[in-house]
């Protein structure tokens, strides 16, 4: 059996760095310069926020300051907040900026997703939506290179990865493994290009406002918990779609304990897997073979058996490597991807348990996963 597991590991290696689009180059970024349209499209951003009075006043402030060409508002849409979240917002938004109280929840609605449709109901006719979130912090020119390449590429949504916090040690262990297995999942190579793979991520989304009503808008995934990669799926139906690295947007909230970063991860981690106890399952198995089984061959085996641990140790570690450099991490993290996955496999078992539980999608009190 051992035999086994030392050639799997060197094999799944092997696929994951060379037969999977290069995920782990972290090579899709939007640093290039991209050649300005003949006339820049109207665009409405749309903030759903509940309870973010510590973070909305930067974020709105940059939404504010964006030095776009042509008409731009934006539209914050306070979903309930106890803590003074619209005030904020009203002082740091300026004449750019709206804020509409949101409706109460209706059934069959995650939050967010009633917030911003709430949000585009009162956005007009503008050309490209532009959805991103209360925490997000944006450089001037975001908007304009965001309607640059949709115009220049035809696409009908492009999204960036928002760079996150790594503050804390917590951030700093966790925080670019997070984005790692995201482009793991969904290699950004492969979403931008004509296929079946698609994905967003929910922070920075631009969005073609036509092909989104073709679709039959954000009440066609009203009731998603993974909303950007479900948005993303319903629009690459209608044309060409964009993911990539940013470092124009940065995230504005912190997760300073483990803790907090295994609630985001729990929060959708079993919506992930459709609350399928079997692909629950089979996913745990997985992480167990593809991380654990290497160290664990290093330090327990001897002979062939240990080179294979060392060798699929050493291309984790590899693959890690571009995404250290991207959050200007030390190399040494990458010797440490075994404990990071077990922490996310066990923050992915807490989601499942928390879906049994009838607590599933946790977010600002409210459960958003369908009951089991």
């Amino acid at each position: 059996m051992s035999a086994v597991v030392g050639g799997l590991v060197v094999v799944i290696w092997g696929v994951l760095l060379f037969a999977r689009d290069g995920w782990w180059r972290a090579r899709e970024h939007d640093a290039g310069i991209v050649v300005a349209p003949a006339a820049w499209p109207a665009v409405v951003a749309v903030v759903p926020a509940r309870d973010e009075a510590a973070v909305i006043g930067r974020a709105v402030a940059s939404l504010a300051a964006q030095d776009y060409p042509g008409d731009f508002r934006v539209i914050v849409v306070d979903d309930g907040s106890s803590d003074g979240t619209g005030a904020v917002a009203r002082a740091a938004g300026g004449r750019r900026v709206t804020v509409l109280r949101a409706a109460p929840l209706a059934a069959g609605w995650t939050g967010k997703l009633a917030a911003v449709a709430q949000g585009i109901g009162g956005a007009g006719e503008s050309a490209f939506l532009w959805l991103t979130d209360a925490d997000i912090e944006h450089a001037p020119d975001t908007l304009r290179s965001l309607v640059a390449r949709a115009v220049a590429e035809r696409a009908v949504l492009v999204s960036l990865m928002a760079r996150l916090r790594t503050d804390s040690l917590a951030e700093r262990a966790l925080v670019p493994a997070f984005v790692w297995f995201f482009m793991l999942l969904f290699p950004f190579a492969a979403v931008n290009r004509p296929g079946r793979v698609a994905a967003a991520a929910g922070g920075v989304m631009l969005v073609d406002r036509a092909a989104l009503v073709r679709v039959g808008g954000i009440a066609a995934i009203r009731t998603a918990l993974i909303d950007d990669c479900a948005l993303a799926k319903l629009m690459k139906i209608q044309g060409k779609i964009t993911l990539l690295l940013t470092r124009r947007s940065v995230s504005l909230r912190p997760y300073p304990r483990v803790g907090d970063i295994g609630a985001m991860i729990a929060r959708s981690a079993y919506a992930q897997l459709g609350y399928s106890p079997l692909l629950l399952l089979g996913t745990i198995a997985g992480l167990g073979l593809t991380f654990l089984a290497p160290p664990v061959l290093t330090v327990f085996s001897d002979g062939w058996l240990r080179l294979a641990g060392i060798a699929a140790w050493s291309m984790m570690s590899a693959a890690f490597q571009p995404m250290l450099r991207f959050y200007r991490r030390s190399p040494a993290w990458g010797a440490a991807v075994p404990a990071i996955a077990t922490v996310y496999a066990w923050y992915t078992l807490v989601s499942a348990i928390q879906y049994w539980r009838g607590r599933g999608g946790q977010w600002k009190g409210r459960s958003q996963a369908a009951t089991a």
